[in-house]
């Protein structure tokens, strides 16, 4: 009897040990630690890209551009995070917009006394353009004021390294940018340039206006007879924007704009955009008005300016801009941004002459 009690009770241990053994196992055979990730490999150089080559070859058959020219500057470029992540729009839905920060932001004291005193040191250039291409000083002012303030803030992102990421890495509008960086070796390649040496904004645009490579070599000018476009100079920044506006229809003595009274929902029935150009009597029969008698032929559109206080109180403002805000849009497309050159232009003026 005392024997079975024993081994039964031996049985019993042998049990619970292997029960504990299945559940907690050997020491020795816990699993080994995971291999760390394979990192992600790197992205092949621009120039070893199957697309860059073949857009490479198109380059050569088209502008008859050196390969060797452009391998060359190709291989040295990198990749541009920022200028993808800046370009990309946000996902974020935006805040409605609001024409009282806007103005604030860029109608502001420093603008001012800035424009007033480069309008005073290149008085002799901006007294040029206005003569070649009816542009007012201060609205050239008003531009480079918007843009760049006055040269201060022309960007630090080699352009090189931007319009490659956008024209292969950012599929959103990689036409435009190819054709834009296509453009800039054309240029590069006509001035002597070093394709590595141009810096500016996040977007390809360079200098103190702020021109796409494509609108250097259009309508850019070479203002101070040195024999070469120079956008970083003073006197080709004023020659190059008077001879922008001037192409795309700035008349001569023309305002630009009107401070103009109209109900709710007209912008709407009138249509937005820069082409939205009707006759001042089409207009002003639904109800637009203004302070200034005009011919009732000349063409204008209505741009409506939405904005906000921080109370909470909302309204729209409205302007009536001629052939001369037009030419604004087509430097920028945005209402706010033509008004706010106009604004500027104004502003530099009044401050001049006080």
């Amino acid at each position: 009897m005392n024997r079975r009690r024993a081994l039964a009770a031996v049985a019993t241990l042998a049990a619970t040990a292997a029960a504990l053994a299945a559940r907690s196992g050997p020491l020795r055979a816990q699993a080994a630690p995971p291999p760390p990730a394979t990192p992600p490999a790197a992205p092949l150089p621009y120039h070893l890209r199957d697309e860059v080559q073949a857009y490479i070859d198109e380059l050569v058959a088209r502008h008859g551009l050196d390969r060797e020219f452009i391998e060359r500057a190709f291989a040295q470029a990198r990749y541009s995070e920022p200028a993808e992540r800046l370009t990309t729009p946000s996902l974020v839905p935006p805040a409605a917009r609001n024409w009282i920060d806007y103005r604030a932001r860029n109608v502001d004291e420093r603008r001012i006394r800035d424009g007033v005193q480069f309008l005073r040191e290149q008085r002799a250039a901006l007294a040029r353009a206005h003569a070649q291409y009816g542009v007012p000083a201060e609205v050239v002012c008003g531009i480079l004021g918007i843009e760049t303030v006055f040269g201060r803030n022309t960007g630090s992102f080699r352009t090189l390294d931007v319009l490659l990421t956008l024209s292969f890495d950012y599929t959103r509008r990689a036409p435009m940018y190819r054709e834009e960086l296509a453009q800039f070796l054309l240029l590069c390649a006509e001035q002597g340039i070093d394709p590595l040496t141009p810096r500016g904004s996040f977007a390809g645009a360079v200098g103190l206006p702020q021109f796409m490579p494509g609108s250097i070599r259009r309508w850019a000018v070479d203002f101070d007879g040195d024999g070469r476009v120079d956008l970083r100079n003073r006197d080709d920044a004023v020659g190059s924007v008077a001879s922008f506006l001037a192409a795309h229809g700035w008349q001569r003595d023309l305002p630009i704009q009107f401070r103009a009274r109209a109900e709710a929902g007209v912008a709407d029935v009138l249509g937005r955009g820069i082409v939205a150009l009707y006759p001042w009597r089409d207009v002003a029969a639904l109800g637009v008005a203004i302070d200034t008698p005009l011919d009732p032929d000349t063409r204008v559109l209505l741009l409506d300016l939405p904005w906000r206080t921080p109370a909470g109180e909302e309204g729209v403002e409205h302007r009536l801009g001629t052939v001369n805000m037009q030419a604004l849009l087509h430097y920028n497309r945005s209402y706010f941004y033509g008004v706010a050159v106009a604004d500027l232009a104004r502003s530099i003026s009044v401050r001049a002459t006080a």
